[in-house]
């Protein structure tokens, strides 16, 4: 069976619509990277940016070249800590949150 609807699309119009689901899908993404997860932290990431402030206005805003941050985020992409902790900042303060990380015993 067909989907109707593009899932991309879908993330996207639940992004813009729904303020609670753009904050669980950018802690998301940063938890699944603090969890050794980064293929899928980098993935959830690259759709939480498309959907909010895109690569053109991140790239200018924390002064990277927009197509360094797709590939940065793309399936082969290896960001750099340094690089990858600025965007995260970025976009927190984007989002007008603040993240910590807590510490839970196993």
């Amino acid at each position: 069976m067909a989907l109707t609807r593009n899932f991309k699309e879908t993330v996207l119009a639940r992004v813009q619509a729904d303020p609670q689901f753009r904050d669980a899908l950018l802690k998301e993404g940063i938890e699944t990277l603090l969890a050794g997860d980064v293929d899928s932290g980098k993935t959830i990431l690259r759709d939480y940016i498309k959907a909010t402030v895109g690569f053109e206005q991140l790239g200018a805003e924390t002064g990277s070249s927009p197509k360094s941050l797709i590939r940065m985020f793309g399936p082969t992409g290896n960001p750099q800590a340094r690089n990858l902790f600025s965007v995260i900042s970025h976009l927190q303060r984007h989002a007008g949150l603040t993240l910590r990380v807590t510490a839970q015993p196993q």
